[in-house]
């Protein structure tokens, strides 16, 4: 029997919110949460409840805003540097400090600074001044920060620390907040283990409820984590059920989808109503919304990019929603799309964008799509949102982004495309750490594909390591080939070693090149210099490339190769050695290359540009990549000569 569930339907984006917000209407739960009353030091970051009116002026008297004299402005009219007044302490002068008060006979404050004491010279105790001072000067007013009755802060505003020194000054000392929505988070999924396990094969370490827990904190609400419920429709229905009681929105973690065990939306369905069952949104495209005891049941899908999106499209509203809160909004900013993109048609799509400030150009290029590629989220710098029934965007379109990152950072900001290495995270890290607020971007397009980005302008530093087989010169040829006349800095960034991948121990006793014939390859991308490597050398060893099995399948950075290897799909891949020592698998040198920088002349003087510069003459950063696997830094930062 196919006991697979089959979406309920597979509706727009805009019609799933507005079944969802119906739904809590009719039971009364689309309104703001009810208010608690909160001391001061627990308001921060609170939502008001209700107007707060000072109770209290503030100062609530006549004050001296400067140490000095209280005086009568009338008896200062006339001083002169020439002609000074002189004054009786303390019935026409009387001494104060800043903030102390004084007789409703005085109207002013002079400065002490500005007076002269003169009284051992005649007997009396006097002070002579130079100039006259105006009514109320130095002076401050009953009520000159706030007065009694005056509306200090509206409801529905989000306390910041300020706010919480007005309110106390009014007379507060504390405050009708809205409650914290209370949310359940129920993951599912008998092969789940806790963060911090070595998960076995099969088994998956459950991190959603931590990034959809954080997104309930960051709205101001409270979760409770349930331990991880087994592929048990009734277990996970009763935990709905326990949920609902005492909870305002109940999350279930994957089990979303229309697999046999995916059981959520048949657990609501049984104790309340199934409003939504699949929408047209990607990622997140098995979402379910469902009422039980008039609580919100959102059923969110496994794959982690797409748990998350779910968290900002569907969840974060209805918190802000309950939170008396307009709906999250983002920063826009307008762009050129660097990279062809393709959408399916009948979806709404999101798509995880990095955006760098080149020249006087916003670009901003895609990141991997996969609904399972959480770090795509962690690199990306703003959402492109492309509406359903539109097939994509073409390179070169204006687009807007919703940026997940300020506006300011990306002024400073390397973007670096072309070839993967992983010293350019390590560049990355030090740039971040050395030099605040500076952070280096990159997209792994290929050596080739880096110089074809250097042409359009839409890249700072591109990573090239393109072999000329005529000539056995590393880069150069391609460099003058592909820009022409533009000028450009070319500097060295490390020699390393390429060779073959091979599973740990090498149990098919791979030796050389030559071996590929028996085996399954995993290549890397056209126009990758590894990619014009392997070719040179199979050319050299006189191989047809349409002899090995696998040359066809690409990945597109040296780590993927290796985790292909790793996971025993391919036998052998080419890469560095580096890649292969990070997942513990044995390696074949075959060549050493070299791996330069290309910088366009024209951001050499930039000063995030000099930034990097200096790191590669930096004694620390050249020590901790010399001591990773297969690499030489001892031309680290030296110019190529082009000539």
């Amino acid at each position: 029997m196919d006991d697979r569930n089959i979406y309920l339907e597979d509706i727009p984006m805009d019609e799933a919110r507005a079944r969802l917000q119906a739904a809590l209407q009719v039971c009364g739960r689309w309104e703001v949460l009810p208010a608690e009353r909160v001391s001061l030091d627990a308001a921060l970051g609170r939502v008001t409840a209700e107007p707060i009116f000072a109770c209290i002026s503030s100062p609530h008297y006549h004050a001296a805003a400067m140490d000095g004299y209280a005086v009568r402005s009338a008896d200062t009219l006339g001083a002169t540097e020439t002609r000074p007044v002189r004054l009786r302490v303390p019935e026409q002068a009387f001494p104060v400090n800043t903030g102390a008060p004084f007789a409703d006979q005085y109207n002013a404050v002079i400065m002490i600074e500005n007076t002269q004491p003169v009284g051992e010279d005649v007997g009396e105790d006097l002070i002579e001044i130079r100039a006259p001072v105006a009514p109320w000067q130095h002076v401050r007013m009953m009520g000159e920060d706030m007065v009694a009755t005056e509306l200090i802060l509206p409801a529905n505003h989000v306390l910041r620390p300020y706010d919480l020194g007005a309110i106390a000054g009014c007379g507060h000392t504390e405050v009708w907040v809205r409650r914290r929505s209370r949310v359940a988070i129920l993951p599912t999924g008998s092969e789940l283990v806790p963060p911090g396990d070595s998960p076995e094969p099969g088994a998956v370490i459950e991190y959603n409820s931590i990034v959809l827990g954080a997104q309930v904190r960051q709205e101001g609400g409270i979760f409770t984590r349930w331990s991880p419920l087994p592929d048990d429709a009734d277990a996970i229905q009763a935990a709905i059920l326990e949920a609902t009681a005492d909870h305002d929105m109940v999350l279930v973690l994957s089990g979303s989808s229309a697999g046999s065990k995916d059981f959520t939306a048949r657990a609501v369905r049984a104790t309340g109503q199934l409003l939504v069952h699949g929408v047209a949104v990607r990622p997140g495209h098995p979402v379910i919304m469902g009422m039980v005891n008039d609580v919100p049941v959102i059923g969110v899908p496994g794959y982690p990019v797409s748990a998350a999106l779910t968290g900002e499209i569907f969840i974060r509203p209805v918190l802000r929603r309950w939170a008396g809160q307009s709906a999250p909004r983002y920063e826009r900013v307008a762009a050129i799309l660097t990279r062809k993109i393709t959408s399916p048609t009948g979806d709404d799509d999101f798509v995880r964008v990095t955006v760098g400030q080149v020249g006087d150009r916003t670009l901003v290029t895609p990141l991997a799509r996969g609904a399972g590629v959480i770090t795509s989220l962690v690199r990306a710098d703003g959402l492109l949102h492309i509406p359903r029934f539109s097939e994509g965007l073409d390179a070169g379109s204006e687009v807007k982004v919703m940026l997940l990152r300020a506006r300011e950072d990306l002024a400073q900001t390397v973007v670096a495309v072309g070839s993967h290495d992983p010293m350019l995270d390590l560049l990355g890290q030090y740039l971040a750490v050395r030099f605040p607020g500076c952070r280096l971007a990159s997209a792994n397009v290929g050596s080739l594909g880096g110089l074809v980005a250097q042409k359009r302008g839409e890249a700072h530093i591109s990573g090239t390591h393109l072999l000329d087989p005529e000539t056995g010169e590393y880069n150069v040829s391609y460099i003058r080939r592909t820009l022409g006349d533009l000028l450009v800095r070319v500097v060295t960034f490390v020699h390393r070693e390429q060779g073959l991948i091979v599973a740990s121990g090498n149990p098919l006793d791979i030796q050389s090149l030559d071996d590929l014939v028996r085996v399954r390859y995993v290549n890397r991308q056209r126009g990758a210099g590894t990619r014009v490597l392997l070719d040179y050398e199979l050319q050299q060893c006189g191989l047809d490339p349409a002899n090995v099995e696998g040359y066809g399948r690409e990945e597109y950075t040296h780590l993927a190769v290796a985790a292909a290897v790793a996971s025993g799909s391919a036998d052998c891949g080419m890469g560095i050695r580096n890649a292969a020592m990070a997942l513990n698998l044995d390696f074949i040198p075959v060549t050493h290359e070299r791996y330069d920088l290309v910088i366009p002349a024209a951001y050499i003087e930039q000063p995030m540009i000099q930034h990097v510069l200096a790191l590669l003459a930096d004694a620390e950063f050249r020590a901790a990549v010399a001591a990773q696997p297969g690499y030489d830094v001892t031309a680290m930062g030296q110019p190529v000569d082009m000539i």
